[in-house]
């Protein structure tokens, strides 16, 4: 866990490090002396810009004279701001800005109220601004890998919101905002500073994928074994000892998972009282069978 907070603290000062001379004027770089309409890409469903690696520290000015794009990708640049500019372009479906050296969004990306897919993964953000849950749309989120601790509570606002991944941030607890997002089918909170999961978890009905590995919990809420919809619960790299006794109520779960990607319980690298790591090594359905037992019996 230490590596990744490592990684997570050198990423701003690795900001300034990747700068390197300044480039010609974008428009002349980017352009060429063609019309910056000519940049755009009709597909089927959205008008795209695509500006994705070109060693850019700022956002070219006829970007915001672009008000029909719908799809932009800024990613994998060196972007130290985006200016309030942003807020023109209304029609934008798809943002994604990850990657670059982002300290903080403008207010003025509420005003993408048609926005649905928002990636800021891989910069250097300590907040996220307030105004962002006026975009009601949003069904995608990831904000991982940056320095955020917490989240506004009007993020509760964002409804619509089925996948959300903050991992790789600065978080103590869970976003109280975040047990609000009922429609939420995917969270990813692994690799930040956790040290519990709040009853408030079990509001979460739809939550299919819950990863929350690499943190410092050691008590799994009996709450959690409420939300009957999960397939995938990774819980590797913590400190749990024990498992509540309702667990088998969870039988969305295939297996006792141990590849990254395979659905099911992702429990490997806990410090497991016994006999529980030898029950474990029998598989799932032996588990749930013990678990059954002792609740018999108790």
């Amino acid at each position: 866990m230490g590596t990744e907070h490592s990684k997570n603290e050198g990423r701003r000062s690795m900001c300034f490090l990747r700068r390197g001379p300044k480039l010609p004027a974008w428009e002349d770089t980017l352009l060429s002396g063609k019309e910056p309409k000519s940049l755009l890409k009709q597909g089927l469903r959205y008008v795209s810009l695509s500006l994705i690696m070109k060693g850019m520290t700022n956002t070219p000015d006829f970007l915001w004279g672009l008000p029909e794009v719908q799809k932009l990708n800024l990613s994998h640049n060196q972007l130290v701001v985006i200016p309030p500019s942003l807020g023109k372009l209304d029609r934008l479906v798809v943002l994604n800005l990850s990657d670059n050296c982002l300290k903080y969004l403008p207010k003025e990306i509420g005003l993408l109220r048609n926005l649905k897919v928002l990636f800021v993964n891989m910069n250097c953000l300590t907040e996220v601004p307030a105004e962002l849950s006026l975009c009601r749309k949003l069904e995608v989120l990831s904000l991982s890998h940056n320095c955020i601790s917490q989240l506004p509570l009007s993020f509760s606002d964002l409804t619509s919101l089925r996948k959300l991944n903050l991992s790789n941030n600065r978080f103590v607890q869970i976003p109280l905002c975040v047990f609000a997002l009922r429609n939420l089918d995917f969270l990813h909170l692994g690799s930040n500073r956790l040290e519990n999961i709040a009853d408030s978890v079990q509001y979460l009905v739809n939550l299919q994928i819950f990863i929350i590995e690499n943190n410092n919990i050691r008590i799994l809420p009996r709450s959690l074994c409420f939300i009957t919809t999960l397939e995938l619960l990774n819980v590797d790299y913590n400190a749990i000892q024990t498992v509540p006794d309702d667990l088998y109520l969870l039988r969305q779960l295939p297996r006792i998972a141990w590849n990254p990607m395979d659905k099911g319980l992702h429990i490997t690298h806990n410090p497991l009282s016994r006999p529980l790591p030898e029950i474990i090594e029998g598989g799932l359905d032996a588990l749930y069978t013990y678990l059954r037992n002792k609740k018999e019996h108790n």
